[in-house]
Formats: structure tokens, C-alpha cells, sequence
């Protein structure tokens, strides 16, 4: 198997940060070219800084890391330290970062990578906001036709929004951005809630995981602890959802997904329901698909591979 290239555009967060060591993991099958932080579940002062610290985790800290924007295109910020703490990565203390970020911009890294790689090699993962990729458009707009793949965790359907009624977080913070990515004709595979709120950290997953022993293991059980506080009020369950991770996953085990070709629109108008994405699950708008949106998940599979590649670390 052909390792696959990919650049890893985050927020971190607990759960982008255990998508970051399933994929720093899996080394046969995933080449990281760079990781780039923006502005979303914290500041992009702590998502750089965290995103060094999972890098250092991971024991890379030759790790390409690249801060993009320091906020959404058109709107204020909006951030969510009510679920992952002041911090972002609150629920363990680990040193500061020793690692420096690289110079050049992130935008200009995903546009440079994208030109300098042959077209179609490089696929895109995104667990936050939409920003860097939608200013690298902006700017670049012929990278759209390099992209191998964009695998984005964002939105929901059925299942509704987590941050409004009808808006999921990374969609919500920078609907502009997404607008923009949606309609760039690049190929999108869509990771929603409905398939992120069926991957719970029940207490028998994270037991496995804590039976690794290891460091990391560790490490990532205590950020487990503290994320799926907020969720597991909210939603009344055994653990929280785990979102960002489906991402990485998916690259590794696509036969654990499945879902359709829809076509997504993004609202930006709306005072109700801006960050909503429109999804034509039952193809009735006529409009042509323009991703392919993920309903289903086999949820032990995904843990099984989870706690398998962690163990790795």
C-alpha cells in the first residue's frame, strides 16, 4: 500500500488531538507532510501551542507545524473552552512546547505543498474550522483541482448542531469559510455528528485504552476524562462523542464508513440556522453532489483500530 500524503489542518482539542496520534500512529499508511493550527475550539495561540505539545507526545518534534489564521474570515470569534477548558487540552499537565513553529504562513504552506506535489496526491484533513483552507482558495484558487481529497469532520443532518439547534461547531465558528471550500469543486469526504455521536467513550473503550500503559495511552485517557464531561451532561450518555478522529480513521479503514453523494449548500444568512449545512440526503433539490456525507460507522471497529495504533505510540 502507497503511503498517503496528507497535511492536517486542526484546532486542538482533546479529540483532534487523538486524531493526531492516530495518524503520527500510522506511519505505513499516512505520510504527514505538516500540520497546520488554526483559530477555533481556543485561540490560535493555544491551538499552536497544543498542536506542539500532541506532536512532542507523539515523540515528532521535527513535526512540520504551521499557524494559519487567527480568525474566521467575515465574523468574530467564537471558541469553545466550555467543553475543552482555558486550555483547549485541560484534563492533564504536560510540559510547555520546546518545538518552534515554522515561519511561513500556513495558507502559503497548503498552497506551496499543493503546487510543488504532483496534482492528486495530497489529501487534506480538517478538524476544525474551515479558515486556512478557504483563504488558500481565496488566494490560490487553482489548487482546488491538485486536491486529492478532502476529508473534513463538520456538520450534521439528522442529527441536528451541537453549538445551535442547527449548526455543528467547526461549520458554525466560519460559515463563510465553509461556503467557499464546499463550492471549490474539490473531491470532500464530510465526517457529521451523525456519524461522530455514535463513537462514544463509553468506560469499556477507554478501560482498553487505559490498559495499554503507556505514557500517551495515559495521557489520552485523561484527556478522554475531561472532554466527555461536557457531552456526557449534555447528552445523558456512557462517554461522548468522538469527533475528529473519523477523519484519520477513515484514510486508514474506509470500510468502516458508509454513506452517500449529496449534495451540502452552507447557510450564512439566516439569524436561526447560519452554519447549518444543507445536506440533499434525498436528492430533491436537483443540485449536483458535491460530497460524499458519511451516516454510518462501525463504532467497535473504529476503537478497535484506535486503541491498536495508540498502542503503537
Amino acid at each position: 500500500m502507497q503511503r498517503r500524503k496528507i497535511i492536517i489542518d486542526t484546532d486542538p482539542g482533546q479529540d483532534d488531538a487523538a486524531a493526531i496520534m492516530l495518524a503520527f500512529a500510522s506511519p505505513d499508511e499516512l505520510e504527514v507532510l505538516g500540520l497546520c493550527a488554526v483559530a477555533g475550539n481556543v485561540p490560535l495561540s493555544y491551538t499552536s501551542r497544543n498542536l506542539r505539545i500532541v506532536c512532542e507526545l507523539c515523540g515528532k518534534p521535527d513535526a512540520p507545524v504551521y499557524e494559519g489564521a487567527l480568525k474566521p474570515t467575515h465574523r468574530p470569534q467564537v471558541t469553545a473552552e466550555h467543553v475543552h477548558g482555558r486550555s483547549g487540552l485541560d484534563g492533564v499537565a504536560l510540559p510547555e512546547p520546546v518545538m518552534m513553529v515554522r515561519e511561513k504562513h500556513a495558507v502559503d504552506f497548503i498552497i506551496e505543498t499543493l503546487r510543488n506535489e504532483p496534482a492528486g496526491t495530497v489529501t487534506l484533513c480538517t478538524l476544525g474550522p474551515l479558515t486556512n483552507v478557504a483563504l488558500a482558495l481565496q488566494k490560490a484558487p487553482d489548487i482546488a483541482s491538485r486536491v486529492r481529497e478532502l476529508v473534513m469532520m463538520g456538520g450534521g443532518f439528522f442529527e441536528g448542531g451541537n453549538i445551535t439547534p442547527a449548526a455543528e461547531f467547526n461549520i458554525y465558528v466560519d460559515p463563510e469559510a465553509a461556503k467557499i471550500v464546499f463550492a471549490s469543486g474539490m473531491p470532500i469526504v464530510m465526517m457529521p455528528l451523525d456519524v461522530t455521536h455514535q463513537l462514544l467513550t463509553t468506560k469499556a473503550r477507554v478501560a482498553k485504552i487505559a490498559a495499554l500503559g503507556t505514557h500517551p495511552a495515559k495521557v489520552l485517557v485523561d484527556w478522554l476524562a475531561f472532554f466527555e464531561r461536557f457531552d456526557i451532561e449534555k447528552y445523558g450518555s456512557d462517554g461522548g462523542p468522538l469527533h475528529d478522529p473519523t477523519v484519520i480513521a477513515y484514510l486508514l479503514k474506509p470500510e468502516l464508513f458508509s454513506g452517500r453523494e449529496c449534495n451540502v449548500e452552507i447557510e450564512t444568512q439566516s439569524e436561526l440556522t447560519v452554519g447549518m449545512t444543507v445536506v440533499d440526503w434525498w436528492r430533491v433539490s436537483g443540485r449536483k453532489p458535491n460530497a460524499t456525507v458519511m451516516r454510518e460507522v462501525d463504532a467497535d471497529g473504529f476503537f478497535a483500530l484506535l486503541t491498536e495504533r495508540v498502542g503503537r505510540l
